[in-house]
């Protein structure tokens, strides 16, 4: 096992080195001037073309248009359940752990840029899909690195990694946090915790993506909601300190050793590449996951789905990134020896009056993981069909993988945090690669489908704004 960590530590270094992050944050910068900075721009415009669009139709019984499986709506709430995971919860906390306060930084940084990125793999994702033998859509960014770039030996290699990735970043990531904070709470075995967890998720992903969707549309919200509530409550409770938490975590970003009092361990690299790693861990900004499910949205065009992208990466890191790693630095147990879903219980039970803050992680990360193994089952059927779609029948492969995936769930739930957390930044720092250059070097059809849609819709916007102010 130390020989396997060793490696995989080798590999870390290269794959989150400057290359990488020079990478990242170049691909990002150019998306977004390409782009016109849309993560900046007819903010009104983005939140009524998703969210308030999705009430409105849903209170007029209105039903989607185009081809697809799910709505809208679900479609983005899957995605959403996706990202809002284990990272929120226990991501934050090793990163701060690992990198200092100023990794909190570095990982809201990278997702400002990480929303045009994100935009990018969704317009892909939806100008390439495809329909299989049983009828659902595919697509990711095996498919639009396949067909975009006309490379199917480098789609096929991408969906080898999306395999992987989604074995890892789910079934052993968010089983191991899940497990460990039933473990840290009521005692109970890991292997227990995997047990109902499998059981529970084999009942929802042998519904296939019209259940996964419904059961996300239901649980998002909820779950994102009464997180928010109690780390806002934190913040509010604690406002006078607050300004000091920032001021800490902006001054270690840039110069740990001095804002840390001499903290052995931090760097400047060390907090840019923890913040990075377990941000895009968090939002997926680069991946290329979230094309995977908006693919099956119901839309007319592909810039109606890509829309929900920059919204996206902002819900999940700009407000409950944010609002976990501050209630962590509030806390001031960052330093103290706990890591990972335990060091987040310890804050908000520390934070929160009464004895209730590591029952509102507890829950939180229960729903916030098993929304994500519904999810990431997903991204595992569609890399499994891009890999085998044409030799084996798709209901096969649906059976092998939901099998694989139970089983991969069972493995999480008793394995070692700190080694499942670097496997995961592997496989992100790996799968990243491919994805940002085609998304790079097919940033002109990006570019397209926004202004197709944009120069069709945005105009309507501005002239019923302008309306309601006579």
């Amino acid at each position: 096992m130390e020989t396997i960590v060793s490696i995989n530590d080798a590999v870390n270094s290269f794959v989150w080195g400057w290359p990488a992050i020079i990478l990242i944050f170049g691909v990002g910068i150019y998306l977004t001037i390409r782009l016109k900075g849309i993560q900046f721009r007819n903010i009104g415009f983005q939140i009524r073309e998703t969210y308030v669009k999705t009430f409105k139709d849903a209170k007029k019984g209105s039903k989607e248009a185009g081809e697809g499986e799910i709505s809208s709506f679900q479609a983005a709430m899957a995605s959403v359940s996706a990202v809002v995971g284990s990272g929120n919860i226990a991501g934050v906390a090793t990163a701060i752990v690992a990198g200092g306060p100023g990794a909190l930084f570095w990982m809201l940084v990278a997702a400002i840029i990480g929303m045009a990125t994100k935009y990018g793999e969704i317009a892909l994702g939806m100008k390439y899909r495809e329909k299989a033998d049983d009828g659902t859509y595919v697509s990711g960014p095996m498919y639009y690195i396949a067909k975009g770039l006309k490379a199917p030996w480098l789609g096929k290699i991408v969906a080898v990694l999306f395999i992987f990735f989604s074995i890892v970043i789910s079934a052993v990531v968010d089983t191991n946090t899940m497990s460990q904070a039933l473990n840290e709470t009521f005692g109970l075995n890991p292997i227990v915790a995997g047990a109902i967890f499998a059981v529970l998720t084999g009942i929802v992903i042998f519904g296939g993506i019209k259940r996964i969707g419904e059961v996300c549309g239901l649980l998002s919200p909820f779950m994102a909601g009464a997180y928010l509530i109690c780390g806002l409550l934190i913040i509010i409770l604690h406002i006078g300190q607050v300004p000091a938490a920032i001021g800490l975590i902006v001054s270690a970003a840039f110069n740990p050793t001095a804002a840390l009092g001499g903290a052995a361990g931090y760097g400047i690299m060390t907090a840019i590449r923890y913040g990075m790693a377990r941000g895009i861990f968090s939002n997926e900004a680069g991946i290329g996951s979230a094309s995977v499910t908006h693919a099956s949205a119901k839309v007319n065009e592909p810039g109606e789905q890509a829309i929900w992208g920059p919204l996206e990466v902002f819900v999940d890191t700009c407000v409950v990134c944010l609002i976990t790693g501050l209630t962590i630095v509030l806390s001031g147990l960052w330093n103290g020896g706990d890591e990972g879903v335990g060091l987040t219980m310890a804050a908000f039970q520390k934070m929160l009056p009464g004895n209730w803050g590591q029952y509102v992680v507890l829950c939180a990360s229960i729903l916030f993981g098993f929304s994500c193994l519904i999810t990431y089952y997903n991204y595992l059927e569609k890399g499994w069909l891009a890999l085998f779609g044409k030799v084996m029948h798709a209901k096969v492969s649906k059976v092998i993988v939901r099998v694989i995936w139970l089983v991969f769930i069972m493995v999480g739930s008793y394995s070692t945090l700190g080694f499942v957390w670097d496997l995961a930044d592997t496989c992100n720092g790996i799968i990243i690669i491919p994805n940002l250059i085609a998304l790079a070097v097919l940033a002109g059809q990006v570019v397209k489908i926004k202004e197709d849609y944009w120069n069709k819709h945005l105009p309507l916007y501005k002239e019923e704004k302008a309306a309601k102010k006579k």
